[in-house]
């Protein structure tokens, strides 16, 4: 057999190609190997009826948490990977400078899918959250050091993508708007994209929006209120224009909370 896997008449969409058709794909030795209008279903030893679905390179999830086993908000990315399509998990900062080499040895090595990650500012990463326990890792701020990020980053820097900080009454207790500025710092001393948490002031949008940059990251993007980019008449806040226009990236980040149906 010229193939081992045939998938036949799905309906392909290839963004990097441009191509959204239908189209038969066929695998060999684990690669892509031909991609057709009609490839002869005798020339694969298995056949895969992919009528009526998508067919897509694996996708890549921007904001997860697969830090499993190494915080209470981590996921296995392997179960997940082949149900979801997803082939390359980006971690949003589950892991600070203190703990990313034990999430790197211990779940990134060890993982068959591609797991990519924000060195979170704070040095222990997300320690503290669960359905009955929040202790924000930003409310003492003798946890953020910049110096310590910068150092992981080099130390890891072919699997970091970014500097991540999570902000606000929960994340950051009473340090108001002082974690961005810290993860600021680290970002761009690493030369890397902040992404940006925001919960419930302080500090507000307003405040957090004119200091992310061209190529950073604002997550959880359609939250409720107050921290909401919309106006109840539903009209965009004029400040998330000015972001957009800039370059800021816009993350939907929904998943257990920090998404209102409403407002997206």
């Amino acid at each position: 057999m010229q193939f081992d896997l045939l998938l036949k008449g799905g309906r392909l969409i290839d963004p990097a190609a441009g191509l959204d058709a239908l189209r038969d794909v066929a695998i060999a030795n684990g690669r892509v190997a031909a991609v057709d209008a009609d490839i002869p279903a005798d020339s694969a030893a298995q056949i895969v009826d992919a009528a009526g679905c998508i067919v897509t390179p694996g996708l890549v999830d921007l904001h997860s948490h697969v830090y499993w086993g190494g915080t209470s908000l981590g996921v296995d990315a392997d179960r997940l990977a082949a149900k979801s399509g997803t082939t390359t998990f980006i971690d949003a900062g589950s892991a600070g400078a203190g703990n990313f080499l034990g999430f790197r040895r211990h779940v990134m090595e060890r993982s068959k899918v591609r797991i990519l990650a924000y060195v979170n500012i704070s040095f222990a990463g997300i320690f503290g959250f669960s359905q009955t326990v929040s202790v924000g890792e930003c409310s003492d701020l003798r946890l953020c050091e910049p110096r310590e990020v910068v150092a992981a980053v080099r130390e890891h820097r072919d699997v970091v993508v970014g500097v991540k900080v999570r902000s606000g009454k929960h994340a950051g207790g009473t340090s108001g708007i002082a974690p961005v500025d810290l993860a600021l710092e680290a970002a761009d001393q690493a030369g890397l994209p902040l992404m940006a948490h925001i919960d419930e002031p302080p500090p507000g949008r307003s405040e957090v929006l004119p200091r992310l940059r061209k190529g950073d990251i604002l997550t959880h993007c359609f939250r409720p209120f107050p921290n909401a980019p919309v106006f109840a008449s539903g009209a965009v806040r004029p400040d998330m224009r000015l972001a957009r226009e800039r370059g800021v990236i816009f993350d939907i980040g929904h998943g257990m909370g920090s998404f209102d149906f409403a407002v997206a």
